[in-house]
């Protein structure tokens, strides 16, 4: 159930609302004479949305240039790359 509050509430109770995103990951919508006007989000979860939003961007573009014909790496040579980088040559 999504928390609505008015924005009455976010001028008086900032400090509740912040807690309430913070502990939950759960948006606050704010109204304003009775209608929608903003939403107040956690700044950890708005990051990570952003960061989702940024993944699903880069899927979109590689799933374009595979179904382009593009050709694609091999996953053990690209996860041995990987390893070496991490944890030095093997």
């Amino acid at each position: 159930m999504p928390c609505i509050r008015p924005i009455s509430d976010l001028r008086n109770n900032a400090n509740e609302i912040s807690d309430f995103c913070r502990q939950t990951r759960e948006p606050v919508y704010i109204t304003r004479n009775g209608t929608g006007d903003m939403v107040v989000l956690s700044m950890e979860e708005f990051e990570r949305q952003q960061a989702l939003i940024d993944l699903y961007g880069k899927l979109a573009v590689a799933e374009q240039k595979s179904s382009a014909g593009a050709e694609g790496e091999d996953f053990l040579t690209l996860a041995e790359d990987l390893r070496k980088r991490v944890h030095g040559s093997l």
